[in-house]
């Protein structure tokens, strides 16, 4: 039976119910949607609009369609959506009294509930997740706070970091994430129901006991725009697609530091593909999935806004397409950060291939300079004597640590024996004093930084 068809003197058409219903994918709200009914029930026996023996019957009769549905004997099938499917369900157990949980509130506000309760859970999802990788890179940051790796810019050689910086790095971002979902979890906090269609109710409902028994921050201060608001679908389906941009660029990173031309990372056989025409092949398909699933995020979001930038107020039935989008967000969300936390968690590091890496290509030339600025020579001066110093070595065939102190002075006579040891590898990285630098301390001081921050989470 149709909520709704008391108005109608013909069935709706096939074809045209079909393209209506949503249960196919609504039925995911189906806890949500329960415990939000069971609130209401409880809220209109308490305020004196039901009965409190009726609201008490509706109550029993809810949790026992949620514990069975739970319990795997109940399957969410029948019905034009979830709300349709649980009153439904409602009558059938309970007889007529069943009809009566709808009193003082409309699917308007019931869906807009169900969506916030459902997104504040998979908020507090998202940021367990996270957490876990930020672990995870922690992790790996302790095992590393020894190791020298090559920092790049422009994907060319830059300056010899610490490989520890490096996990840190990403950590950094993914803290960003987790709070950026935090905030959303804290704006989306706000009860709508009680908004009713659009307009409220008339009937004397205490929303603030409604918020109190859903664990609402706030109750809502605007029907109209309690009922048509989906700004936080949006901001987690944003909040989402900038977490998959920080774990596309970590994939990228280990997409090319597991190559052969690279050679720092390796991932190990269980977490690697092979070709079927190519016997050697060992193939980074998981991190090139993720990588590849962070476009469908992206087009989630650019879904959603689209949806909603031309909507009058105030609910419309665009917003049924609210759902989809969200829901496939967040497994694609969900299953690329459990996946590659444990990939990063099995990836084995090359210390030494990253070393020896570390130092070429002329990656310490900026201590060069930098040791002639601290003994007076202007800083654009003394990076015009290191590239002629530069060029001068490539010429030769050498790296800056084979050239001798003659041939240092040949370009400028402020060098002494000491800049020989200034152009190593680890001195280079260990130079780089400054808070959030590479040298060793700094780079312990940013661990702690960042295991005192996830503790708070």
């Amino acid at each position: 039976m149709k909520l709704w068809e008391g108005r109608f003197e013909t069935a709706i058409n096939a074809d045209a119910d079909a393209f209506n219903r949503s249960l196919p994918f609504d039925k995911r709200l189906w806890r949500a949607d329960l415990e939000a009914s069971v609130a209401h029930a409880t809220m209109l026996g308490e305020c004196g609009v039901l009965p409190k023996e009726e609201a008490e019957t509706i109550c029993r009769g809810l949790r026992s369609i949620l514990g069975d549905i739970e319990a795997g004997k109940l399957a969410v099938e029948e019905g034009e959506d979830i709300h349709s499917f649980a009153e439904n369900e409602l009558v059938k157990r309970i007889g007529e009294t069943g009809k009566k949980l709808h009193t003082a509130r409309s699917r308007n506000d019931q869906v807009a509930t169900d969506l916030r309760l459902y997104v504040r859970a998979s908020a507090d999802r998202a940021v367990s997740l996270l957490k876990d990788l930020c672990n995870v890179l922690l992790a790996r940051a302790r095992e590393s706070v020894h190791y020298i790796m090559p920092g790049f810019t422009h994907l060319r050689k830059a300056q010899p970091v610490n490989c520890a910086q490096y996990f840190n790095a990403y950590c950094e971002m993914f803290l960003r994430d987790i709070g950026r979902f935090a905030d959303c979890r804290a704006r989306l906090n706000v009860l709508p129901l009680g908004s009713a269609a659009l307009a409220g109710t008339s009937y004397p409902i205490d929303r603030e006991r409604t918020r109190e028994l859903l664990g609402f921050a706030s109750v809502s201060q605007n029907s109209l725009d309690a009922v048509s608001d989906r700004d936080f679908v949006a901001e987690y389906l944003f909040c989402a697609s900038l977490a998959m941009t920080h774990l596309s660029r970590l994939c990228e990173d280990t997409i090319l530091y597991t190559s052969d031309e690279f050679g720092f990372w390796e991932i190990p056989d269980e977490y690697s593909t092979g070709s079927s025409i190519m016997p050697q092949k060992k193939n980074p398909d998981l991190p090139e999935l993720v990588r590849g699933k962070t476009g469908r995020v992206y087009g989630h979001l650019m879904g959603i806004l689209t949806t909603l930038k031309g909507l009058p107020l105030a609910y419309n039935k665009d917003l049924q397409e609210d759902k989809e989008p969200l829901f496939d967000a967040e497994d694609t969300l969900f299953s690329c950060l459990s996946i590659y936390t444990a990939l990063l968690s099995a990836i084995r590091l090359c210390p030494n291939r990253m070393f020896i890496a570390a130092g070429e290509g002329y990656s310490t030339a900026t201590d060069v300079a930098d040791y002639l600025a601290r003994r007076g020579v202007p800083f654009r001066d003394a990076h015009a004597y290191t590239g002629k110093l530069v060029r001068y070595a490539i010429a030769q065939k050498k790296p800056l640590t084979a050239l001798t102190l003659e041939e240092f002075r040949a370009v400028c006579p402020v060098f002494e024996e000491d800049v020989l040891a200034a152009v190593g590898t680890r001195a280079s990285a260990e130079s780089r004093t400054s808070a959030g630098g590479s040298a060793y301390p700094a780079v312990r001081r940013g661990i702690a930084s960042l295991a005192a921050r996830l503790r708070k989470i």
